[in-house]
């Protein structure tokens, strides 16, 4: 059996019902669309995966001891597991087309994770994962919480994300020191925003870089125009505007371009 490493944030799911619950919560009909597994493991949630999605299931794993397990338990996707680092793969070139992506993340890559699949938005249609509940939460919450930040953010204006259930660190080997939660993101219908999405993206890491500063201080940098600087919503923190708020400013500072990037 393969062993936990900690260096990998490895916990293996051992409940084999909560595996079969992840799974049905990837909502896939139509028959060709690619399924990527993030981190199988030992191959709880393959299991079930490959019965599922028998032709069109790829795993990547960086763990090689994981990797040479997967290949005795499943022998028919021997041709489709990635050895490597997900971070860091050409996933334009592995999925040309749209596809989903399904994992038990490793908590101390789930953000980096959320990042890659942002960076890749318009081909990941959908994701059902398990992470550390906290940042479910964060990930999901909506402005006015304490926890709403960067992701909440930025994978809101693409996706619709749900928390579907919790799950208590007593099916995992071994057991991690926090709760878990299995959340679905599926992508909206917005194919671009209404506004450049780098400056976007700038706008509101800038903005929750410095949470606790209102708007005009924290996005200070961007040398403002007065227009934009004496408005009301410049006396807000970051964590009081919604998705629309932040893609108006966006457009606000677009505006003014010439005078402040």
């Amino acid at each position: 059996m393969v062993r936990p490493k900690k260096f990998l944030g490895q916990h293996f799911l051992r409940d084999a019902n909560i595996a079969r619950r992840i799974v049905e919560a990837l909502e896939v009909t139509d028959p060709v669309t690619p399924v990527l597994e993030i981190g199988p493991g030992t191959g709880v949630l393959t299991a079930f995966l490959e019965e599922q999605f028998p032709t069109r299931l790829r795993l990547v794993e960086i763990d090689r001891e994981s990797v040479d397990y997967l290949k005795t338990r499943f022998p028919a996707l021997a041709g489709r597991m990635l050895h490597g680092d997900f971070l860091a793969m050409d996933l334009e070139e592995i999925f040309p087309e749209p596809f989903v992506i399904i994992g038990n993340f490793p908590y101390n890559i789930s953000s980096q994770i959320f990042f890659r699949v942002l960076d890749h938005k318009n081909r990941v249609t959908q994701v059902v994962c398990m992470l550390q509940k906290e940042v479910a939460d964060r990930i999901a919450s909506k402005h006015g919480s304490k926890v709403y930040g960067i992701l909440s953010v930025l994978l809101q204006a693409y996706y619709d994300i749900e928390i579907l259930f919790k799950v208590s660190p007593g099916v995992f080997h071994p057991p991690p020191k926090v709760m878990s939660a299995v959340i679905r993101l599926k992508r909206n219908a917005r194919k671009e925003l209404p506004c450049d999405e780098v400056l976007f993206r700038t706008v509101v890491k800038q903005a929750f870089q410095k949470r606790r500063k209102t708007l005009r201080n924290a996005l200070k940098h961007l040398n403002l125009p007065a227009a934009v600087s004496a408005m009301d919503l410049m006396d807000k923190r970051p964590e009081q505007l919604s998705v629309e708020d932040f893609i108006y400013l966006t457009q606000l500072l677009e505006k003014g371009e010439g005078d402040q990037v």
